[in-house]
């Protein structure tokens, strides 16, 4: 005989946001993307909190789309059972909770087809496989917490710290993932790690890249605009959004809004993990506009067909235009001290051109906008004096 409680079918199906109660410690969980999952909070005999009263916690029993309302109560009240008997559900449930390396190899494999090339994607899940999969690959992927991550990530946090950062934001999203397919619930603990800086800040090395002095860019820039090789147009484009060149090099067509005059460069090229809208001037739209006749995947197509320009082509463009001492990356540097030196522009505003980081975590959270608009207006003003020289 099936069990009863408060939900219908249609409710699980048509409920809005929010936490709804079945009854017996069940809730079905809608989060504002319309994202339905099942927990269960139980108090498990025996065990307390830090205050001494009885521990309640929840536990993710999987989304509303794979595991019906009936097998949700049955789910449940295997729960209570075990919790009653002084056995902790999250390691006594006999449940199908996939492993932390099971969801990450499926994440990779759904990714695919975002990878700005193979070699990259292998890399992804090679983090994985050499420092995560050893310590929790095989754990439950609702039982891994803080200690867990940290386990992974302290080892390795001051000697390889790059390697350790990006290793931190590749099981945030697998953590990220397995919870909005239900089978996790709570506050992802690598966020957690980071915004209560368990971890020591590590002074980084800062590589500074050699950049051209901002009142010589205009001379240098028509200089550029007289060549037609594809490298010239690439660096171009380069100069003029302040962009790295992996972001510019990979882009293709589909992350680009003609009508709305927005480039999005996709979080997987971007050094943030984050993705990044570019508002497009109109010298930037005159550099690209030509380029759909090449129908290649890639707008700035290398000499290979469907693949892009290679990473040494501008650099390479440089040397043979005689510019000596200067990087293409030093020309986000070089956009960077005109957008204070020359103009005053807010610091915020510039920063956030560069895709630059603004604020700690809990100014973030506050304020989610890009400052689009205003960072349009700079790029304009950008794009006006760069192609400002003028021939005696």
């Amino acid at each position: 005989m099936a069990l009863s409680g408060k939900l219908t079918k249609k409710l699980v199906e048509n409920l809005g946001a929010g936490r709804h109660g079945d009854g017996g410690g069940l809730y079905l969980v809608v989060d504002p993307s319309g994202a339905r999952r099942w927990i269960v909070r139980v108090t498990v005999k025996g065990q307390k909190n830090k205050k001494g009263a009885p521990l309640r916690t929840d536990f993710g029993l999987g989304g509303a789309d794979v595991v019906t309302l009936n097998q949700a109560r049955d789910r449940a009240l295997e729960y209570r059972r075990m919790a009653k008997q002084g056995l902790n559900p999250r390691f006594n449930a006999q449940r199908d909770i996939p492993t932390f390396e099971e969801v990450a190899q499926q994440v990779h494999i759904d990714r695919m087809p975002t990878w700005k090339n193979a070699k990259h994607g292998q890399q992804w899940i090679n983090t994985l496989r050499d420092y995560a999969f050893p310590k929790i690959g095989r754990m439950p992927v609702d039982s891994i917490d803080q200690p867990e991550v940290l386990m992974c990530l302290s080892p390795i946090w001051t000697e390889k710290h790059e390697t350790a950062r990006r290793l931190a934001q590749r099981i945030k999203i697998v953590l990220d993932v397995a919870k909005s397919k239900g089978f996790r619930s709570g506050e992802n603990p690598v966020t957690a790690i980071k915004d209560a800086q368990v971890l020591p800040k590590v002074k980084v090395k800062v590589k500074h890249h050699k950049a051209m002095a901002w009142r010589d860019v205009p001379a240098f820039y028509a200089d550029l605009k007289g060549r037609s090789a594809i490298s010239a147009k690439a660096l171009r484009f380069t100069c003029l959004t302040g962009s790295r060149t992996g972001e510019v090099l990979g882009m293709r067509w589909e992350e680009l809004d003609f009508y709305a005059g927005i480039w999005t460069c996709p979080e997987i090229r971007m050094k943030n993990g984050e993705d990044h809208r570019v508002p497009l001037t109109n010298e930037m739209l005159e550099i690209i506009e030509p380029l759909k006749a090449m129908q290649s995947e890639f707008v700035f197509e290398g000499q290979k067909r469907h693949a892009p320009l290679s990473n040494m082509s501008m650099l390479m463009l440089l040397r043979r235009m005689g510019i000596e001492g200067v990087t293409v990356h030093g020309f986000r540097s070089t956009f960077r001290v005109w957008a204070s030196e020359a103009i005053g522009a807010d610091r915020e505003v510039a920063e956030m051109s560069l895709s630059h980081t603004i604020g700690n975590a809990v100014e973030r959270a506050y304020d989610r906008s890009d400052l689009l608009d205003r960072r349009r207006v700079l790029m304009e003003k950008w794009s006006e004096y760069v192609n400002s020289f003028e021939q005696v």
